[in-house]
């Protein structure tokens, strides 16, 4: 039986790699400079290079369920998610930050049905939705609703963030909320003044807006 990976890293090298090699030896002398931070999902429908058309050196990449951004004060302890945005915003400098969600999560579905038992990480993660969820049954609109507030919740606690705040503020850094909408292949980029999501085939901008005032009523997010 052949070994599809195997084979996959082969083309990799033979077929894609030399037609970008410099590109390779640029980045390995004189260091990677990436523009963006973008914290994705990790289901496999997303894909950020393919939606923002970046090449090699261009994102800095942070995966994980559900897109969700940890509370700085570490409530949940040691966590890949909040080292990446340490060394992206202190030592790489970035000027963006994506929080990327997308349609038909099964990070948000979960939140609402419940983990298997025998996944106490994930169910312990999944907490960090609980405050975008609503007391509703998880129907098809609630669940859209719902991936959508989970990415302004995201917004809102990046800026706890002390170095995200202090870059925001002095203008130097951007926040972008996305919400991906896999079936018809847009993606809806958040509107922070008019506090909505906007198809980006219409919209005037990428998605801006690090202040989320609408988000904070009584430490619970308001509807959108």
């Amino acid at each position: 039986m052949p070994d599809d990976l195997l084979l996959r890293l082969r083309n990799f090298q033979d077929d894609y790699f030399p037609h970008h090699q410099q590109r390779f030896q640029d980045l390995v002398a004189q260091g990677q400079h990436p523009k963006t931070l973008f914290i994705g999902c990790s289901d496999s429908r997303l894909v950020p290079y393919l939606l923002t058309g970046a090449a090699p050196g261009e994102l800095f990449l942070v995966r994980n369920v559900g897109a969700f951004v940890p509370p700085y004060d570490q409530s949940h302890g040691l966590h890949g998610t909040m080292a990446a945005i340490e060394f992206a915003v202190l030592s790489l400098q970035v000027e963006h930050i994506i929080v990327c969600g997308h349609s038909h999560c099964g990070a948000i579905r979960t939140a609402y049905e419940g983990a298997p038992d025998e996944a106490v990480a994930l169910k312990a993660w999944l907490k960090l939705a609980d405050e975008a969820l609503l007391p509703v049954q998880p129907t098809r609109e609630a669940l859209h609703r719902t991936e959508q507030r989970a990415v302004v919740l995201q917004l809102e606690r990046l800026m706890d963030y002390p170095m995200v705040r202090r870059a925001v503020e002095a203008g130097r850094l951007a926040l972008h909320g996305w919400h991906y909408v896999i079936e018809n292949g847009e993606v809806h980029v958040f509107d922070a003044e008019h506090g909505e999501f906007l198809p980006a085939s219409s919209a005037s901008h990428s998605g801006t807006g690090p202040y989320v005032p609408y988000v904070e009523h009584d430490g619970q997010i308001l509807e959108i």
